[in-house]
């Protein structure tokens, strides 16, 4: 089940197994999805009911009672079932269904999509049920309404609204919680220079941001390397570059670049485009796949062959003994392999940046690009983990670590998709 920010409504997705579907419609029997799927791939929500089950088949570990069917009593949930009860508790999705004389599974396996909502602006003025408000209290100078010790709303012009996912309910200017947590620099909203900023950056010395993370339409993250129709269609991630950065290095598409990070370097083509902002470069990341001659094969569509070399302490070099080749399969497209790059890998000449705040990678890079050295070739790669390890202390000591008030290890009111227990929101045992 999924959904996107498409419009200003609500609405959900269904995404199924599509031999699954095929089959059930065929009238063939089977028991699970893996049992129709290519390759026999577990559907994920399949495996975990199956697998807590397997873990505890007589309930002592307290695990199996999350998995247990709501219409038969003691008996394990099917993934059937599961779709059907979260379909049920879906607003109006029961009712559309019945209109079509269908149940609310075989509504979502036939159309794929429910609107809930076409609509929805000014949450925050939504007015709080007579339900929502048992048992709740409000504080008489902020006007929160509190319920089992969590802010549930706001009292304003004599209405009780949801109000705001804030603190305070409310639309907040300033945060306490910054101060809290020892950014008091950022209390009310402000810019914030970052890493990539243009005041890093010596044009003269050919400094750029580099974007390490787009994708190319035809390709699925790490994924792609097991699609052969997709490899076949985008195999190569040059830099991406403007006319007029090319112009001032005198490059053209297809000539090699050297791409310096703060920790080593990357070999690449540079593809000279219009389509780039000036002053930025960018490097698709789908691509890059590498093996060593001694490690196991696997599918090659998409993975190089590549040597690494430790000669000197500290410093890493890989370079590419032979790129995609075709090769003998119970697939007979390998051996139809015509094309031989398999792109280049860059992750690993990128050092550990964790945001100072949130303690998440910071992906786009401050890079020093020049042409490729006599002795450069498409697809080396030098790392110098000494550095990168230096590089990572040196942004860990920009951080305000914590504990928070009273020893939080972060702010309890952040938050969460599955939100652990609230003994581990300390950083010494708090009763």
């Amino acid at each position: 089940i999924n959904s996107y920010e498409t419009h200003s409504g609500v609405w959900i997705a269904f995404r199924q197994p599509v031999l699954r579907e095929y089959a059930r419609r065929k009238g063939k029997e089977f028991e699970f999805t893996y049992e129709v799927n290519p390759g026999e791939v577990w559907e994920e929500d399949e495996f975990w009911i199956e697998l807590s089950w397997r873990i505890d088949p007589d309930g002592s570990l307290g695990i199996r009672e999350h998995f247990m069917s709501p219409y038969r009593e003691g008996e394990k949930i099917t993934i059937d079932e599961y779709y059907r009860y979260i379909f049920e508790n879906v607003k109006g999705l029961p009712e559309k269904a019945a209109e079509e004389d269908m149940n609310v599974l075989d509504y979502m396996r036939k159309y794929g999509a429910y609107e809930i909502e076409s609509s929805v602006y000014e949450l925050h003025k939504k007015k709080l049920t007579a339900d929502q408000m048992n048992g709740s209290s409000v504080d008489e100078k902020t006007g929160v309404i509190t319920k089992d010790g969590s802010a549930i709303g706001v009292h304003v012009d004599g209405e009780n609204v949801v109000g705001f996912p804030t603190l305070s309910r409310k639309q907040e200017f300033y945060s306490q919680t910054m101060v809290d947590w020892k950014w008091p620099e950022y209390t009310v909203p402000t810019y914030i220079k970052s890493h990539v900023h243009e005041q890093e950056m010596d044009r003269e010395k050919g400094d750029f941001p580099l974007v390490p993370t787009f994708r190319l339409p035809v390709l699925i993250h790490s994924r792609s390397g097991n699609a052969k129709w997709l490899a076949e269609i985008a195999n190569r991630n040059p830099i991406w570059m403007h006319t007029s950065d090319a112009k001032r290095f005198g490059l053209k598409t297809g000539d090699l670049i050297r791409v310096n990070t703060d920790i080593g370097y990357f070999v690449d083509k540079v593809w000279v485009t219009e389509g780039m902002k000036p002053g930025v470069v960018a490097c698709s990341h789908h691509l890059g796949r590498w093996r060593r001659p001694q490690d196991k094969e696997g599918n090659r569509w998409a993975t190089n062959t590549v040597k690494i070399d430790n000669s000197e302490k500290g410093k890493w070099k890989m370079t590419t003994i032979n790129g995609i080749k075709p090769y003998e399969s119970s697939d007979k497209d390998s051996k139809r392999i015509f094309w031989s790059d398999g792109g280049v890998h860059q992750n690993i000449t990128f050092p550990v940046h964790p945001d100072p705040i949130s303690g998440m990678h910071c992906w786009h890079q401050k890079v020093r690009i020049e042409v490729a050295h006599a002795d450069d070739n498409y697809g080396d790669i030098m790392v110098d983990t000494d550095k990168s390890h230096e590089e990572y202390k040196k942004w860990l000591s920009w951080t305000r670590p914590a504990p928070g008030p009273n020893g939080e290890r972060r702010p309890l009111h952040f938050p969460r998709a599955l939100k652990p227990d609230i003994s581990t929101y300390y950083i010494e045992d708090k009763k």
